[in-house]
């Protein structure tokens, strides 16, 4: 069998009008010799009946919320096998044979962890005889269920995650998710006007993108496809063009040496976090046990911290501006003086390409440096630089970015990058 998994987001399933298109894209495959697996999230935004955000905020106004991991999870469950059964319906309506199940149904098993359950187990077997019966499954995504058959949630992005353990299970030739934009973008569209389609992707880079913000695609999905080697194309639901492919294998002009790929290009895209605050600690230069109490302590409010700077007597790090008022009562207790910026945002720029590089630094530090944009901290990984900024900030800096590194100018038109 020819297999393929097609994940349809909350604003693909949003109206009756999208939903149509999902018949024919689903048509599509078969005509194609498809056998088709549809994974749905619940449908559309914050507000409308049955989007998760909608029902988790009815969960809290009813009392059910941390204290009731395992109801809050029936109740969010419920959206993506709404839209599940839904769509099944539409399909059976358009003369295609088709069957809605649950990600318990669909032989996901979890972990257990309500809210952020991981899948430990995949059983194919009835997915598998529902396919040869020529029916097209409707799996109701972000979910699965223990061996005891409790309901648990993936947590965000947990659809793209249900998409891509099915075509590793299955098998699938590939993983189309579909979404309302053409595929990954070199930037946000909505801050860079001539932000430019990118066409293959590698998991590592598309990893690196999802971590630092970009929201295409949730970053652990692609390491669930990374490990499997599954391949996965991010697409627009209404549109022709052929999106962003993303596999081991990198873009065409990619050059292999020394047992690892040497990019064409220096920079893929630039990714931004915004609502973040920089929190600067004074700790005495012989007092290590300190320093691990307060990272141990922020562990146990459950505060996340990154891009973190160590120095001998000074440590600087930066928490979600929604964890600023508690990092602080965390530090006040243990008797360490800090200060504070808010408003703050994080800009990232990634690529292979820059791997060993020299010069893509120097770059990104004269672009700032010619709009005047106060850079407050840096942190970089093999592929990746980012930069801590004021949020005011933030649009003209990716904008300027763009530019310097000529994003919108597709792969060997320009080689000039760090002119």
């Amino acid at each position: 069998m020819k297999i393929i998994v097609q994940k349809f987001g909350g604003t693909s399933v949003a109206n009756p009008t999208l939903r149509g298109e999902v018949v024919k894209r689903v048509r599509e495959a078969r005509e194609k010799g498809y056998k088709p697996v549809v994974v749905v999230s619940a449908m559309g935004r914050k507000g409308e009946p049955y989007a998760t955000d909608t029902l988790k905020d009815m969960a809290a106004m009813n009392c059910i919320c941390q204290e009731s991991l395992r109801d809050l999870d029936l109740i969010m469950s419920c959206g993506e096998i709404i839209s599940a059964v839904v769509m099944a319906a539409i399909l059976c309506e358009n003369n295609i044979a088709s069957l809605a199940l649950t990600g318990g149904q669909a032989g996901l098993i979890t972990d257990g962890n309500y809210g952020e359950a991981h899948v430990v187990e995949f059983q194919p077997e009835r997915l598998l005889a529902h396919l040869r019966n020529d029916e097209v499954v409707v799996v109701a995504g972000f979910q699965g269920a223990t061996r005891e058959g409790e309901i648990n949630t993936l947590g965000r992005g947990g659809s793209d995650t249900s998409a891509v353990i099915l075509g590793a299970g299955l098998g699938a030739e590939k993983v189309e998710i579909y979404t309302d934009v053409n595929g990954i973008m070199t930037a946000d569209p909505k801050l860079v006007e001539n932000a430019r389609i990118i066409d293959h992707l590698t998991y590592n880079e598309v990893c690196q993108l999802a971590y630092e913000g970009a929201k295409v695609i949730h970053p652990r999905a692609v390491e669930v496809a990374m490990h499997h080697n599954v391949c996965v194309i991010v697409k627009h639901l209404k549109e022709s063009e052929a999106g962003t492919v993303i596999s081991h294998e990198p873009a065409i002009g990619a050059e292999q040496r020394f047992g690892h790929w040497e990019s064409s290009r220096v920079i893929t895209g630039i990714a931004h976090t915004t609502g973040l605050a920089q929190v600067t600690v004074e700790t005495p230069e012989d007092n290590s046990d300190l320093e691990m109490t307060m990272f141990d302590t922020l562990a146990d409010a459950h505060i996340s911290i990154d891009l973190i700077s160590i120095f001998p007597e000074r440590k600087i790090f930066t928490v979600k501006s929604e964890n600023l008022q508690e990092t602080g009562k965390v530090l006040d207790s243990l008797g360490i003086s800090h200060r504070t910026l808010a408003d703050c945002a994080k800009v990232s720029v990634v690529g292979l390409g820059m791997l060993n590089l020299p010069g893509v630094m120097a770059c990104i530090i004269r672009a700032m440096n010619e709009k005047r944009i106060r850079i407050l901290q840096t942190g970089d990984s093999n592929i990746t630089i980012s930069l801590l900024i004021r949020e005011e900030d933030l649009s003209e800096a990716i904008r300027t970015l763009h530019d310097h590194l000529k994003l919108g100018v597709p792969p060997g038109e320009d080689e000039r990058v760090l002119a």
